[in-house]
């Protein structure tokens, strides 16, 4: 395999101008354009400018030129090589062409994993920012970006796992809620942009039936006693995380036998249950382009 070019495209009804300011955005806390929180938001070590370094997810690579309102070229770091740049073409007065190009050549396992892999989640990202683009600018996307299935496996298979941490200090209404647990563990995801920081939005990841003992300060608290064991679980979100806490301590002979049980599989569902409401509320948050829109008519 060769050198590869990759190039999308595509016209917006805007001033050249309007889009121009939006690319500026890249990387940026309020960025209109990379579409998180579906994939890893783009960031670098800086402000957008020459000589700033990062990426996206795994891929990374550092701005190697940058025309502001017109155009910004990424160069890939070592191991890989090549660029992808974007950039705005004025087409009349409110009428703009918006284009991003990628040249590399892939070597060694890259060139089986780029037409599998990288190129279809490559492809789909690119669509996603000119989507955004569109709907920033415009205020709606006619044709909105479709994943196929395999994009959407490739998804799933690489969201980020839940990291096992302590009880956090802010998980109080937990800390008070039960004497002497015999068993704790704590699970936290990072917040992205556009997921609901009300903790009940996320109580769903548990039984419905569970009964709601309280909410403060970001913190909800359930009772889960089932079987003749007394437990507590808090769903704690706060700037940073959200995390799923879990308080237990069995009560009788019954209690101590279901929990004997039940602990050998907790960890693993408790981990199942966020990662997978985590990536559920992210694919159905608002995309980057219509948090922009909803800021600027706010």
């Amino acid at each position: 395999m060769g050198v590869v070019r990759n190039e999308h495209e595509r016209v917006i009804e805007a001033p050249a101008a309007a889009v121009g300011a939006l690319i500026d955005r890249l990387s940026a806390a309020d960025d209109p354009l990379f579409p998180t929180p579906a994939w890893d938001a783009m960031t670098f070590d800086g402000p957008l400018a020459v000589g700033a370094s990062g990426g996206h997810g795994p891929v990374r690579y550092g701005v190697a030129e940058y025309e502001p309102g017109h155009r910004v070229r990424f160069d890939f770091t070592a191991p890989d090589n090549g660029f992808h740049e974007i950039s705005v073409e004025p087409l009349g007065e409110r009428r703009c062409r918006v284009r991003h190009v990628l040249e590399t050549e892939p070597r060694g396992l890259d060139r089986l994993l780029w037409p599998t892999v990288v190129r279809p989640l490559h492809d789909t990202i690119v669509e996603e920012v000119l989507d955004n683009a569109e709907r920033a600018a415009v205020g709606h996307c006619a044709h909105p970006t479709r994943w196929s299935r395999w994009v959407r496996l490739l998804n799933a298979l690489d969201w980020d796992r839940p990291e096992t941490v302590a009880v956090p200090e802010g998980a109080r209404l937990l800390r008070g809620a039960l004497d002497r647990p015999v068993y704790q563990d704590a699970y936290r995801m990072r917040m992205l942009p556009g997921l609901p920081r009300d903790p009940r939005a996320w109580a769903p990841m548990l039984r419905e039936d569970f009964p709601r003992l309280g909410c403060a300060d970001g913190e909800l608290l359930l009772r889960v006693d089932i079987a003749g064991l007394t437990a507590r679980a808090s769903i704690l979100v706060d700037d940073e995380h959200i995390t799923l806490s879990t308080y237990a301590r069995p009560d009788s002979r019954r209690g101590r036998l279901y929990w004997g049980v039940v602990r050998l599989g907790h960890p693993f569902m408790a981990r199942l249950m966020l990662r997978r409401t985590h990536r559920a509320f992210a694919l159905a948050a608002p995309s980057a382009g219509e948090r922009a829109g909803r800021t600027v008519a706010a």
